[in-house]
């Protein structure tokens, strides 16, 4: 496989992979986590207290846009494939997106808020497949496991940052204001994002690629099987939300209700913080272990996923105890994320980078959607223990697939 990259520098300075290039794409993950992550904390108080409207909506107004963005990476990544459409695709997307969650803050009905968050989270998918593309034309392919961690720990500061700010603003300006103002960090994004590009070896060929959605190339050879296993972690892959809820009523009994969920948010936020951690570490392993250095992290973020859920499927109340589950659950996001980027980059062709990007981003769209849903139906209809259970066994098949594809290796 070629890479677009400028030659990697030969000199034993391990920080020569940090570019201009790489901190402006960090940057733009930050900001942009900062700005999403405002109107996101504050749309239940906006839907409820200030439009009157049920739970209800705010469950199918999330459930519609989440949907719509896990389509438009998908169709995000067969643009993305033009290394010069993907750079207007960036761009684009974080400008759109700051824009339109912002102007949620103007919403006088349910509809309008509802519209203007599926625009928003549409604009929001499509640019992911082209960031990632980016990032992989500015550093050698010795440097993808840094570059992506780099990324990841930004993006996973801007969740911690975010709803800290929406705090912050809501108790200085209150909810509508707070939301309008997110579009500050929303627009910094996209000028980082330019800012990048400006640093990313322009394409040498000026020749447009043609739209076209190819599927059967990505999934061939070991870029397929690597996703048939992320699939299978994906699908058990649940959002955080249930970890939450999972701590909130082991503890309630002995805590109350208030108390057990603030300990649960503060647990959360432990998560977040080992996966902002864990990140960077992850990428350097993942570098200096070679070839199957990506699948082998991946592999090891999965394994600790799998201990965090058997642990979950416990009915322990102590929050030490509980604080270990979500630990390992943040060091295993943090590790996933980071080498399921790393391995795309460089197991994709070139051409093929956006599409393969798009297809990971679709993976984890659909894998997350059905592991939240069936967790959610096992939890209800027999025990949350068997809701982790499920969840584990699905660790377990995706852990065996990698450790099968890195041998292959």
């Amino acid at each position: 496989m070629t890479d677009t990259a400028p030659p990697a520098d030969t000199t034993p300075d391990q920080d020569k992979w940090l570019s201009p290039g790489v901190k402006g794409i960090g940057s733009a993950s930050f900001l942009a986590d900062v700005g999403h992550e405002i109107p996101t904390a504050l749309l239940p108080s906006l839907l409820t207290s200030t439009l009157g409207a049920p739970a209800a909506a705010l469950g199918a107004i999330e459930g519609i846009s989440d949907a719509l963005a896990g389509a438009a990476r998908f169709g995000g990544g067969v643009l993305a494939d033009d290394p010069a459409r993907r750079r207007k695709v960036a761009v684009g997307g974080y400008a759109t997106t700051a824009v339109l969650g912002a102007a949620t803050a103007g919403a006088t009905a349910v509809w309008q808020v509802g519209l203007l968050r599926a625009a928003a989270w549409t604009a929001r998918g499509l640019r992911v497949p082209a960031r990632n593309a980016l990032l992989a034309d500015i550093v050698p392919a010795r440097a993808y496991g840094r570059a992506y961690g780099f990324e990841r720990m930004m993006d996973n500061l801007g969740a911690i940052f975010g709803p800290l700010l929406a705090l912050g603003l809501v108790a200085w300006v209150g909810v509508q204001w707070a939301i309008g103002l997110s579009v500050i960090p929303g627009l910094l994004a996209a000028g980082a994002i330019v800012y990048a590009i400006r640093k990313t070896p322009r394409p040498t060929s000026r020749d447009k690629v043609p739209l076209r959605i190819r599927v059967k190339p990505v999934l061939h050879g070991d870029l397929g099987r690597l996703l048939g296993a992320v699939a299978a972690f994906e699908v058990g892959n649940v959002a955080a939300t249930l970890l939450i809820l999972r701590a909130s009523d082991l503890l309630t009994p002995e805590h109350g209700t208030k108390t057990a969920t603030t300990i649960a948010l503060g647990l959360y936020t432990a998560y977040n913080v080992a996966a902002t951690i864990a990140s960077v570490p992850a990428g350097r392993l993942s570098d200096r272990l070679g070839v199957r250095g990506p699948v082998l992290v991946l592999a090891a973020g999965v394994a600790a996923f799998a201990f965090s859920y058997g642990l979950f499927a416990a009915d322990a109340t102590a929050i030490a105890f509980l604080a270990v589950p979500f630990v390992l659950a943040g060091v295993g996001i943090g590790a996933v994320e980071t080498a399921q980027h790393s391995a795309v980059a460089a197991l994709a062709p070139k051409d093929l980078r956006g599409s393969a990007f798009g297809m990971l981003a679709t993976v984890q769209s659909l894998g997350n959607l059905a592991a939240s849903t069936i967790a959610g139906i096992l939890w209800t209809t027999i025990s949350p223990t068997a809701a982790f259970t499920y969840l584990t066994v699905w660790m377990v098949l995706a852990l065996a697939g990698l450790l099968i594809s890195a041998r292959r290796g």
